[in-house]
């Protein structure tokens, strides 16, 4: 690491190296795109979330009568996994929405039944709870069925909760079954309206009823504060990921089960740890490839590749009681290439013996060697052991997600590193370094100017003294080259 008292890294002289750099790019072709990345036009960040409590409202119904199929409908897309077989969905799921100007909070929950054991019985409570936390309900009813005794339990526990119920009959796939659907009059909820989310068919009437009970600020909801950092639990399945979550929130906020793969859609909780709140996604466990997966897996992994685009960093849980798998080399694979920041988490580190350890470090030495600038946590969910360490590594990490060199101080570095280790020749010639900027961050982006073709060696050289003088630990660090000619006059 370089000497930063010397007078090669006083400020000033960065900036008159920056000055006469820019000013030798004048006598090179560059593109409108040159001129852009050049004025540092790039914007970071994204549109402040509203800090007030967003109403909630809840799709509650027993199973298979067609909730998550309502809830893709209201959103406008394929959010919420879709089967055509009863208890998909298992946990309560939030989702941002909006109708005629509305914004408010979108929960799809599990089906509900009486008298279930395992983890029927956990998604049931799962479903209870979403009626309590709700500000109003949307009741899902197959129309085609009628009525059933499970539907009238549900009843009863809407009644118990006093909120606001707006009583959809689903299925009603043309004006010949509205007549079913007046049989729902006898549930005692009011205005039975006749939907058929698969089709579309009568959901602007569904809303524009539940906008009329659901009040503009929620008294159950909770408001998410300004800039809540987002943290996306990736892995295989059975890792650990739901056990995690429940374990930072205090409570069992999604279903477990010993069954793989329990969790399908990604959860998305507020969660307040050290005196600062994150939002947690708990994901799906990608399974195998994308394209050898099925029904609901297949596009649970296509939402855990959402999640993790729509997080800012990823926590990846590898079992350090067992050998790395090609599945947690994929997570980890899937992971560097969405460009998030990144922590590693060796959970059930309480069943890791001494004989596991040595064999570990080899492991991580081979199977992890793209992510050593990932930092790592020992945790154990089940325990609750060092869960706390998990705190300052994300802060690590989205701090190095978030930095940026300033452009003079870059190509002071560069300047002293190429005149130290220059790039070897090509074809008898040298391509030489012009200028080099961050485009942007998030992850941190690095344009390099230059008179031809740097090597892919020598571009990781370049990332590795980056990391060395700069940190970025816990970031991808992405550098394109772009080679310019002369102009000719």
């Amino acid at each position: 690491m370089t000497n930063e008292n010397t007078p090669e890294h006083d400020d000033s002289l960065d900036v008159e190296r920056e000055v006469a750099l820019r000013a030798g790019l004048k006598e090179y072709d560059l593109d409108a795109e040159d001129y852009t990345i050049l004025a540092e036009e790039f914007e970071d960040g994204e549109h402040a979330e509203p800090a007030h409590a967003l109403p909630v409202l809840a799709i509650i119904g027993r199973p298979n009568v067609g909730k998550s199929t309502l809830v893709n409908r209201i959103l406008g897309r394929r959010e919420a996994v879709v089967e055509d077989k009863p208890g998909v969905t298992r946990d309560r799921v939030t989702y941002p929405a909006e109708w005629a100007g509305r914004d408010f909070n979108l929960v799809d929950t599990g089906g509900w039944e009486a008298d279930v054991l395992g983890i029927d019985a956990r998604v049931a409570d799962q479903a209870e709870i979403a009626i309590s936390l709700a500000d109003a309900i949307i009741f899902v009813v197959d129309a085609t069925v009628g009525p059933t005794a499970t539907d009238e339990q549900v009843v009863r526990l809407l009644r118990r909760a006093k909120k606001p119920v707006v009583l959809c009959a689903n299925k009603v796939d043309s004006a010949r079954l509205e007549i079913e659907a007046a049989e729902l009059w006898s549930l005692g909820l009011g205005e039975p309206h006749p939907v058929s989310a698969l089709h579309g068919r009568g959901t602007g009437d569904l809303l524009d009823a539940a906008m009329a009970v659901l009040p503009r600020e929620s008294e159950h909801g909770v408001a998410r504060p300004q800039g809540p950092r987002r943290v996306a639990l990736v892995g295989r399945p059975n890792v650990g990921k739901s056990s995690l979550l429940n374990k930072v929130a205090r409570e069992n906020r999604v279903v477990i089960d010993d069954f793989a793969g329990t969790t399908r859609d990604p959860v998305d909780e507020l969660i307040e740890l050290k005196g600062k709140p994150w939002v947690f996604v708990d994901t799906a466990g990608i399974r195998r490839r994308v394209h050898q997966t099925r029904g609901a897996d297949f596009y649970a992994s296509l939402r855990t590749q959402a999640a993790i685009e729509k997080a800012e960093v990823a926590v990846v849980l590898l079992d350090a009681s067992q050998p790395l798998t090609e599945q947690d080399q994929r997570v980890v694979s899937q992971t560097i290439d969405s460009g998030r920041a990144v922590v590693l988490a060796f959970n059930k580190w309480d069943l890791v013996d001494e004989d596991r350890r040595p064999m570990l470090e080899r492991e991580i030495e081979k199977d992890l060697v793209q992510m050593q600038w990932a930092p790592r946590v020992n945790v154990s969910a089940a325990t609750g052991w060092h869960i706390d360490k998990l705190v300052p590594a994300l802060e690590t990490a989205l701090d190095s997600w978030d930095s940026r060199i300033p452009t003079g101080r870059l190509n002071s570095f560069l300047g002293e590193l190429v005149a130290a280790n220059p790039h070897p020749l090509r074809g008898g010639k040298q391509p030489r370094i012009l200028f080099a900027t961050q485009a942007s961050t998030r992850p941190p982006r690095f344009v390099i100017f230059a008179t031809g073709f740097i090597e892919a060696g020598y571009r990781r050289f370049i990332e590795r003294r980056l990391r060395e003088e700069f940190g970025f630990e816990g970031s991808p660090i992405e550098i394109s080259v772009r080679i310019r000619e002369k102009r000719k006059h």
